[in-house]
């Protein structure tokens, strides 16, 4: 284990440890409740909580990154260039366009719970792997591209064999940022109902109780710290595979 691993690795020990027995750390939080009232949030399992949050994050990114990079290939072809200008105005709105809005609108059709929030986290979590994505394809030596024409490669071939594998460390950094965006914004779920650690949050605010509000934005910040370093490390693995195909 390298030396910079280390604190990431402390960290998911400490993290898995608190989930598992929150109680236990309960000293630690108790100079933030308020006198008379329990430091450590207990009425949905935190560890419940979190693995809810993840669920949801993952999902939106994955649907994300589906929608993004369909979007990128698909500008990025001959024939589809018109495509363009349409899929970065739906990737830019959004992106601008605020996820407490979203959940607004989508709540009165969809009602209460997961799906206005993943709406919402979909739409947020688009930019990012759209437009890495497009770099990465648009950037690509077009002597390698001639080269793959040349032995006879479809384009299809040429897609999947050429430019997917060499533009995907700029991919992974979209879907990085993407995955690290969603898992603060997923927070805002709890307000229409979602199970998420916002739940922690949004009951420390409402009760005055500083130590829930500390626990589902310290767990929320750990996730975030460790999936982020998770996905730079495919990262860079990627780009080392890319350099050694150019």
């Amino acid at each position: 284990m390298s030396r910079a691993s280390i604190p990431k690795a402390a960290l998911l020990v400490l993290l898995v440890a608190f989930l598992a027995a929150p109680e236990a750390f309960a000293g630690l939080f108790r100079p933030f409740a308020p006198a008379g009232t329990p430091p450590i949030y207990a009425q949905t399992p935190l560890l419940t909580l979190a693995v809810n949050h993840l669920l949801l994050v993952a999902a939106a990114t994955l649907a994300a990154s589906l929608l993004a990079l369909g979007s990128a290939i698909a500008a990025t072809r001959p024939a589809g260039r018109d495509v363009l200008p349409f899929a970065r105005a739906l990737a830019n709105l959004g992106q601008t366009f605020p996820p407490v809005a979203v959940l607004a609108l989508a709540v009165p059709i969809f009602g209460f719970g997961t799906v206005p929030t993943l709406i919402a986290l979909v739409l947020y979590g688009l930019l990012p792997i759209f437009e890495t994505a497009l770099t990465g394809l648009e950037g690509l030596d077009p002597a390698l591209m001639e080269a793959a024409r040349g032995i006879g490669m479809t384009d299809r071939q040429r897609l999947v064999q050429v430019e997917l594998p060499l533009a995907l460390p700029m991919i992974l950094s979209g879907i990085r940022l993407s995955a690290v965006i969603g898992l603060a914004t997923a927070t805002i779920g709890s307000t229409v109902a979602a199970s998420t650690l916002g739940e922690v949050i949004v009951s420390g605010l409402l009760t005055g109780n500083t130590a829930y509000v500390l626990q589902g934005g310290l767990v929320v910040s750990a996730l975030a710290i460790l999936i982020d370093a998770g996905l730079r490390a495919l990262e860079t693995g990627a780009a080392r595979r890319a350099g050694s195909h150019a």
